[in-house]
């Protein structure tokens, strides 16, 4: 009916608190002949669940000497609902009176019901020896007893996020050509824009370095396109090579690029990427066009939960 639960998984206790989901008071228990009661159906976490006593243990579960205790579930439930299976915690209770408290068992693995499996607890809650002995407090004047359980609903997840680093892209190179280097005046200069890992990029340069290069190096950033608009605490990583093409092509310029990009911080680069002298010295062409190029190793994609 139940499955007998490892001692790993189960972790006993004294509580004062009485059970939250259901209390099952019995008298006279030694006059039930059969080998089980049932309570009624009663509501928790949306659902209808019945308390299964077996007071001289269930044999077919390995319970003989003990106490056993089940928790059903009504799998009519599920018609109403898309889900095909509840998630649930179970704490079972026997109320000691020479303690004042519940004696507690709980079973901190999940356990799963379906229409396949319908019932889950423990064969072996108390000895029937420990149970029976009034010295113990469990059995009491006229044997009356109490039996309890707790059935706290594990909710399926709703928010989530799937991440995946792609280091497999079609066209993984992004080359700018900068015409007229050494007479551009502006501050700073944008590339066009261009898709990579589903995004729209662009690049910064600044032909004297931006403000912290004191004007003697270039300056040059990776952007996030202002049309992407990240949410929250959405991220996306960057590994590139930022690259400056010798025109004789033996001295290949390149400094890493290993970054998250968010909505605060869209821009990353190098500020001192290159000192003005030698790129001047050796990585403008004869029609003093300078050639940017950023190579990307890994763009992550992050899917998430709406």
């Amino acid at each position: 009916m139940g499955s007998l639960a490892p001692d790993s998984t189960i972790m006993k206790n004294w509580r004062q608190h009485p059970p939250s989901s259901y209390s099952l008071k019995i008298s006279k228990l030694s006059q039930l002949t059969l080998d089980k009661y049932e309570s009624r159906w009663f509501l928790s976490g949306g659902y209808n669940w019945r308390l299964v006593i077996y007071p001289k243990g269930n044999e077919q579960d390995d319970g003989s000497g003990f106490i056993s205790m089940y928790v059903e579930f009504d799998n009519t439930c599920l018609s109403s609902t898309s889900l095909m299976e509840v998630f649930a915690y179970l704490t079972f209770f026997v109320y000691n009176k020479k303690e004042n408290k519940y004696f507690s068992l709980q079973d901190v693995e999940v356990k799963r019901f379906n229409a396949l499996r319908t019932v889950w607890g423990l064969s072996q809650v108390l000895s029937l020896e420990t149970f029976n002995d009034p010295k113990d407090g469990y059995m009491v004047e006229g044997e009356q007893c109490e039996f309890g359980v707790d059935v706290m609903i594990a909710s399926p997840f709703t928010k989530w996020e799937v991440v995946s680093f792609d280091d497999k892209l079609s066209y993984p190179k992004f080359s700018w050509r900068v015409k007229d280097f050494s007479v551009l005046k502006e501050n700073f200069y944008r590339s066009n824009n261009f898709s990579m890992g589903g995004r729209n990029w662009n690049q910064l340069l600044y032909p004297k370095g931006d403000s912290r290069a004191d004007g003697k190096c270039l300056s040059i950033f990776l952007n996030l396109d202002g049309s992407e608009t990240l949410k929250g605490d959405e991220k996306i990583y960057v590994r590139a090579r930022l690259q400056v093409i010798d025109p004789r092509g033996s001295n290949l310029f390149t400094k890493s690029l290993n970054n998250w990009f968010t909505e605060k911080n869209k821009c990353w680069g190098i500020v001192e990427f290159l000192s003005l002298a030698k790129l001047r010295e050796a990585y403008l062409d004869l029609e003093d066009t300078l050639t940017i190029e950023t190579e990307f190793e890994v763009v992550s994609v992050t899917k998430y939960s709406a």
